[in-house]
């Protein structure tokens, strides 16, 4: 039995298809990393002895990823569409931090959630961080959940520039009851980009690029 660290699964179903299409190991840029390996996509990867890229904006999550996920490159960023700085809430339930202030006065109101602090983190975009770091082809794996900005962050991609092989993307809005709405806007973008939508778990929608899946 193979061991998922992800929420609902995902992770297992990636490495299925990375190892369909014959990668062994699959490089990562981990959005929204969250904990090493508590609610993580890219844990699997890493006990695989992959590398990539973690992303964690809020400092106190962060601190945990260069003690266990030391081959990685671990970044206290945030991502958006334009750098600059940005004002992180932490929630009562670290799993809803966001950058989103409609999100956070939401999980107030609509869920009993708190905004527990409120800190200023540096927005870096995608192409800014591989640029930096000199990380000439996109990871293989993209992997993103911050709560509420997804949207803004996938159409900030040039993908004529570079693709990932494979997104796993947060696309229902939260809810305590199931009731939660998918955005489907996202995935017909993703779709029109060269994506087949391989498989989703409610909460998040995995996506296969079409060329890399579809094989003579």
């Amino acid at each position: 039995m193979k061991k998922s660290f992800s929420q609902c699964g995902e992770d297992i179903i990636v490495n299925y298809i990375f190892e369909q299409i014959g990668i062994t190991r699959p490089s990562y840029l981990d959005i929204g990393a969250h904990h090493p390996f508590y609610l993580n996509n890219t844990q699997m990867f890493y006990e695989k002895g992959c590398v990539g890229i973690n992303i964690e904006p809020d400092p106190s999550l962060f601190k945990l990823f260069p003690k266990y996920r030391k081959r990685d490159l671990n970044l206290n960023y945030g991502i958006g569409a334009t750098e600059g700085e940005l004002e992180l809430n932490v929630m009562s339930s670290a799993t809803l931090n966001t950058f989103s202030s409609f999100e956070a006065n939401r999980f107030q109101t609509d869920f009993g959630f708190k905004i527990e602090t409120q800190v200023m983190i540096k927005i870096q975009t995608i192409k800014s961080i591989l640029d930096k770091y000199q990380i000439y082809k996109f990871p293989d794996f993209l992997s993103i959940d911050i709560e509420g900005l997804e949207e803004e962050v996938i159409k900030s991609i040039d993908f004529n520039e570079g693709k990932p092989i494979v997104i796993c993307l947060e696309t229902i809005s939260y809810s305590e009851t199931g009731r939660g709405e998918k955005n489907h806007d996202i995935i017909s973008y993703l779709e029109n980009q060269g994506y087949i939508k391989y498989a989703d778990t409610n909460v998040n929608t995995i996506f296969v690029l079409k060329e890399k899946w579809e094989r003579d």
